[in-house]
């Protein structure tokens, strides 16, 4: 019976681990490349795909959706993190849109969003 715990508890350690090598990101983006490390709670996840498509976790939105979402999932937290991942090839435009939802957001809720700029480490 000892052998057969040490066996669950064996397996219970390999699935944990084998897990958190799963990729979260279920939309393909090629991440601009950055030294910097940034960690901070992640909120909410807003994509930009290389089509110029915005995602809000994984469901596509325009800007105006993208609005009353984040507004809907940020409401209760005074210092939400929104963490951007764009693909490398989006207009730096788009991603100022994306900052400015955010800050229309904090006005309205008098609140300190934050956007965060995911990025890949250089090879």
């Amino acid at each position: 019976m000892a052998s057969m715990s040490d066996l669950v508890f064996l397996l219970l350690i390999f699935f944990m681990l084998t897990s958190t090598l799963v990729a979260p990101s279920a939309i393909k983006l090629l991440l601009p490349s950055s030294d910097s490390r940034t960690m901070a709670q992640q909120t909410v996840t807003v994509y930009i795909n290389a089509e110029r498509q915005l995602f809000l976790e994984e469901t596509p939105v325009d800007l105006e959706t993208l609005r009353v979402g984040l507004t809907g999932m940020l409401e209760g937290f005074a210092e939400g993190s929104v963490v951007l991942r764009s693909d490398q090839s989006v207009p730096v435009q788009h991603i100022v849109n994306v900052i400015d939802v955010v800050e229309k957001i904090n006005g309205i809720q008098q609140a300190r969003h934050k956007v965060i700029l995911a990025t890949q480490p250089h090879r």
